[in-house]
């Protein structure tokens, strides 16, 4: 255990630390400077899992546009057709796109002389009443170059404006989700409730974590957690792809066989030049190039240090080697040592199990090989576990995976369901608290009470839907439910 002498840096440790602490937390809301300025490009969050009713298919859902407030009218949060958002897909470990499904979107204005989004009740994102439509092309390139297009003026789900305005909101979803003509992948886009569920609020207050109030350096009453991305909205791109369609041979391997195993990421681009009219328009030119990428969820906040954020988010995943060393000595872990002195001792050095996990992949689970890159890596043939994934720890689906007593292993790191407490999970391996599963699996360590911290906040705000997109409604700007009654 630590001595008590470290807490005599409380007046003069603790203002320094209140300029790190605030970047490193939260899920890839607002991550990184450059990208905090430019919403529309921001990801959030990137699952992907095995379909639980089609088997032999994967769903692949990337989220942008953080912390959107349902009222947010006239002008609600749309996708921005100067960017181009991509979900890439490795099958061959060497941390390179094979497969890229592009997602390019159009603004269409019925009338230009109103000021309103929509002139009457919406009811499909088709609707004569809906004054602003997006819609969007699908297109699949390969790494050789060869491109095919998915599908064109596919429509985006409308906003969720109120009452009023969308009497019928939950029946515009099957309305938005489309099945291409070639290749029978369900795609979908448009404004979602945001499935990240964390309390940043504490968190972002000097680390802490409200049940473990009373283990922080200025200790607080014990509290339950308040998930501050309530009544949030997202903007989702999804894919529901089948297997043979992203694996390297067009084959359902075995969970066995290495090639069984994908990588996932996403990234978002926009054209190097942007020339400000005298006309009020924007127009754009030349070379696309990458403002923001993701995978795993947490590396651009908890692990690269805010000099080398906006760097991170412009290379390549192929060349994440370079920043093995943020990996290996995470800044993370010394803080919790720091804020949480009744806790045991986290190693902040030799981290070789956090850059095994997140940037090779598990042996005998997900590995990807040898090259260093943040991936979400999927092993598609373990099958979803036997429940509903938004259901908390009922069959053998756990929001901690295999985080716990459980070995679910259809759970982040293993890919990422929007139900993965992915938080708590990553909280727990930089602590040594990997739990037991983990612990006799892998023989990483299992620190206690490390393995179980956590924010207190273990599900979403709203149950996630049963079917394809799976993330749930967006919530609407009438009912303000994330503002605190009076």
């Amino acid at each position: 255990m630590r001595k008590s002498t470290r807490a005599v840096a409380i007046t003069g440790g603790l203002l320094l630390m209140a300029t790190s602490v605030a970047p490193v937390f939260a899920a890839s809301h607002r991550e990184a400077p450059l990208i905090a300025n430019d919403a529309a490009a921001d990801h959030t969050d990137v699952f992907a899992w095995v379909d639980g009713t089609s088997p032999t298919t994967v769903n692949l859902a990337v989220n942008v546009s953080p912390m959107q407030d349902p009222a947010g009218g006239p002008n609600f949060w749309q996708f921005d057709p100067k960017v181009r958002y991509e979900i890439k897909i490795d099958n061959d470990q060497d941390a390179k796109a094979d497969i890229t499904y592009r997602f390019v979107f159009k603004t269409r204005v019925r009338n230009n002389e109103t000021f309103l989004y929509n002139t009457g009740p919406v009811t499909g994102p088709n609707d004569v009443d809906l004054n602003v439509r997006q819609t969007y092309t699908l297109t699949r390139i390969y790494e050789n170059g060869r491109t095919t297009v998915l599908g064109k003026n596919l429509p985006v789900g409308p906003t969720n404006v109120g009452p009023r305005s969308n009497p019928v909101y939950n029946a515009t979803t099957p309305n938005a989700v489309r099945k291409t003509a070639v290749s029978n992948i369900k795609t979908f886009a448009g404004q979602r409730d945001d499935p990240f569920f964390v309390d940043l609020g504490s968190i972002f207050d000097l680390g802490g974590l409200r049940p473990f109030n009373g283990f922080h350096l200025i200790p607080l009453a014990a509290e339950k957690g308040v998930d501050d991305l309530q009544a949030n909205n997202v903007l989702t791109v999804a894919l529901q792809v089948p297997i043979r369609q992203l694996t390297k041979g067009s084959k359902i391997y075995a969970a066995t066989d290495a090639k069984a195993t994908i990588g996932v990421w996403a990234a978002n681009y926009r054209q190097s030049t942007t020339v400000l009219n005298s006309n009020g328009t924007n127009t754009t030119s030349g070379a696309w190039r990458q403002v923001s990428r993701m995978a795993n969820p947490l590396i651009n906040e908890v692990i690269i240090p805010r000099g080398g954020k906006d760097a991170w988010n412009r290379r390549a995943p192929r060349g994440d080697k370079v920043f093995e060393k943020y990996y290996l000595t995470p800044e993370l872990a010394g803080l919790i040592n720091l804020l949480y002195p009744a806790l045991p001792d986290t190693r902040t050095t030799g981290r070789a199990d956090l850059s095994l996990i997140l940037l090779n992949g598990l042996p005998g689970l997900n590995s990807t090989g040898s090259v260093k890159a943040d991936l979400l890596r999927l092993n598609t043939g373990i099958p979803a576990c036997t429940a509903d994934p938004a259901d908390d720890d009922k069959g053998s689906c756990r929001r901690l995976g295999a985080f716990g007593d459980g070995a679910d292993l259809a759970a982040w790191p293993n890919g990422r369901r929007p139900s993965d407490d992915v938080t708590d999970m990553a909280f727990r391996a930089v602590a040594d608290g990997y739990g037991t599963a983990l612990n006799s699996l892998y023989g990483v360590p299992n620190l206690s009470p490390n393995n179980g911290i956590g924010d207190g906040v273990n599900v979403n705000d709203h149950p996630f839907l049963t079917t394809f997109p799976y993330i749930a409604v967006p919530n609407q700007g009438y009912r303000h439910d994330h503002h605190e009654p009076m």
